[in-house]
């Protein structure tokens, strides 16, 4: 495993390298948008402009009104009051709006843009990375980037903007008094950048712990059946107690740092207007001003209230600074998946296209899921159009790995396989697959009705092939006996359907499609006895003229199979018909004894508490 994948594996910690880059990349985003981006943007400078304001309001109220007992043009000042505050009021609404409309178009154009990488990613990296992690990805991390495009950076120039516009309104109403305003403001900075530092960390470990959570969730919430059945309760909950704990001190950790920041911010603020207080006291007390004067009265009101503007946006410049953390750690991991390289492509210019006629060839393959741990050995072998190969062999002795390379979900380190003497490699790959139907032991159904589940997304199916389907495989019996038939609404997983019922769905599927090649894994294994002849009346039919693996423990359900291959330790070392294997008294006849002979330690020449697999001359 790369160092780069081990970093996103492990929910690695990110440096300060990335922020730059990061930026440039997620601002990439709002290029479609920059237009909305753009008025949003001077909806906020001028909303913020007008809040700066409300200050020079109280100083002219004051100044102008109240002390002198003036009551002349109240009512046009009141207005003008009135006025400014009713267009703040539209424009952080249409702000808003925009805001959050941009923000939302960029989720959906970056979650389409991960879902659509995740579809195209080979099998093997969903090896490797665990499924809840993933799922983060697509959910917190996609949200963290949303809080970004929504309050992140459009308001971080608003904040910049009513800061400026503060401090310009100080000095124009007593340059004295601004620059004592401003003495704590380095106490701020120190303060904020402590809290940046620190929040940084904390919330790496957030979201960290947020991605093992739900990695947790998903792997035992999917294994409810086999916790329960294993009495695995108060293990699994042991371990999520302790999961679960680690995601709460890191928020609590995180909390922390809020905790004392923005008390600390209050309390720097209140220095400031304690100092601002006497400051004034001062300069009236001595009679002097700028202007010869004392300080008005107004004008204090109108520093103490700038100086609480003044902190609000630095403070807020330090949320909006998590906010871009936050949003750097999510979208350094979203990019480590958009910027994965997919394995297993079509190439740039494939020598085969369309239907296969079903030749397939293995020369000399070598296969290994990790490093040098072979699965597969030096595997040469030559299937013609139309004959049925049935692939047996003890557990793990590489024949579902043969049809997994078959149908590229992965490639091979050494050798070539062929199909209809073209290497798959250089075939394009939708169609390559396209040629396959699979029937699986594990059968997985979606969301949806039967109908869709058989068709599976396919318009070129219609109604008529999909009940055709379903009746060749004898699935029509239990359909028209459900609620709806084929519309029947079909759950997660196809919970509330038998075993046995998903398979011959799945059975409907493979033959809908018409495929070239057929590959039956273990299809028949969780089938009763009645339904398993039902099958395979149907299995015989879909097989004629069709190149067809049929990968089996249970003997007795490729018997008639044109040959047999006998895989052990990924080498193949028999092949032919039943009944010549039989006579070779090989592998083949030691499996066949193990299963159908009353004392199979007597068959094989061993005890029953061991098999020897070495087969005879």
């Amino acid at each position: 495993m790369s160092d780069e994948v081990r970093q996103y594996h492990e929910e690695a910690a990110i440096g300060k390298t990335y922020d730059l880059r990061l930026v440039k990349r997620l601002l990439r985003y709002l290029k479609p948008y920059w237009r909305l981006a753009a008025v949003a943007l001077v909806l906020t400078v001028l909303t913020n402009a007008l809040i700066s304001t409300q200050p020079y309001f109280t100083k002219m109220a004051v100044d102008d009104f109240i002390t002198p007992r003036n009551v002349d043009g109240i009512w046009l000042f009141a207005l003008a009051f009135f006025g400014v505050f009713l267009l703040r009021f539209v424009f952080s609404y249409v702000q808003e709006i925009l805001l959050n409309k941009v923000g939302q178009r960029v989720m959906y154009d970056l979650r389409s843009e991960i879902f659509a990488k995740l579809q195209r990613q080979e099998v093997a990296y969903y090896d490797k990375n665990p499924v809840g992690r993933i799922i983060t990805r697509l959910t917190s991390d996609v949200d963290a980037l949303n809080e970004l495009f929504t309050s992140g950076v459009i308001d971080v120039l608003g904040d910049l903007v009513i800061i400026v516009a503060i401090i310009t309104w100080m000095f124009v109403l007593d340059w004295k008094l601004a620059i004592v305003s401003l003495i704590t403001v380095p106490l701020l900075f120190a303060a904020t950048n402590w809290f940046r530092k620190r929040a940084r960390v904390g919330f790496d470990k957030v979201r960290t712990r947020n991605a093992r959570l739900n990695a947790f969730l998903q792997e035992y919430i999917s294994g409810a059946q086999t916790v329960q059945l294993m009495n695995a309760e108060s293990k699994a909950q042991k371990r999520f107690a302790e999961i679960n704990d680690d995601y709460r001190a890191a928020n609590i950790e995180t909390i922390y740092y809020y905790a004392v920041f923005y008390p600390l911010v209050d309390f720097i603020g209140a220095v400031g207007i304690a100092v601002v207080i006497f400051a004034f006291g001062y300069e009236h007390l001595a009679g002097l001003s700028a202007a010869g004067a004392a300080v008005s009265v107004g004008i204090l009101a109108a520093f103490i209230q700038y100086s609480l503007q003044l902190f609000q946006p630095i403070r807020d410049l330090s949320d909006k600074f998590n906010i871009l953390q936050a949003a750097i750690v999510a979208s350094h991991r979203i990019f480590l998946i958009l910027d994965m390289d997919v394995a297993i492509t079509t190439p740039e210019t494939p020598k085969r296209t369309g239907k296969a006629v079903g030749t397939i060839e293995f020369r000399n393959v070598w296969f290994a899921y990790k490093d040098d741990d072979w699965v597969i050995k030096d595997l040469s072998f030559k299937i013609e159009a139309g004959e049925s190969i049935a692939l047996v062999g003890h557990t793990g002795s590489g024949k579902t790995t043969v049809t997994n390379l078959l149908m590229r979900f992965y490639d091979v380190q050494k050798g070539h396989i062929l199909l209809d003497g073209v290497d798959i490699r250089e075939w394009d790959l939708k169609d390559l697959r396209s040629n396959f139907a699979v029937v699986l032991q594990d059968v997985f159904l979606f969301s949806g009705s039967i109908a869709d589940n058989i068709r599976l997304g396919s318009e070129a199916i219609d109604d008529e092939r999909v009940e055709w389907a379903a009746h060749e495989v004898n699935a029509d019996k239990f359909i028209e006996q459900l609620d709806g038939k084929y519309d029947f609404a079909v759950r997660e997983r196809g919970a509330g359907l038998s075993v046995g019922q998903k398979q011959l769905v799945s059975f409907a599927r493979a033959l809908a499609y018409d495929p070239k090649l057929l590959i039956l894994d273990e299809a028949t294994s969780s089938i009763d006895t009645e339904t398993e002849e039902l099958i395979q009346q149907a299995v015989d039919r879909v097989m004629d003229g069709r190149t067809s693996l049929v990968v089996a423990h249970r003997l007795s359900t490729i018997q008639s199979c044109d040959r047999i291959f006998v895989f052990h330790h990924g080498e193949l070392r028999e092949s032919g018909t039943h009944n010549d294997l039989l006579l070779k008294r090989g592998l083949y006849w030691r499996l066949y004894q193990l299963q159908y002979s009353a004392e199979p330690a007597d068959a094989v020449g061993g005890t029953s508490g061991e098999m020897t697999m070495t087969p005879t001359s």
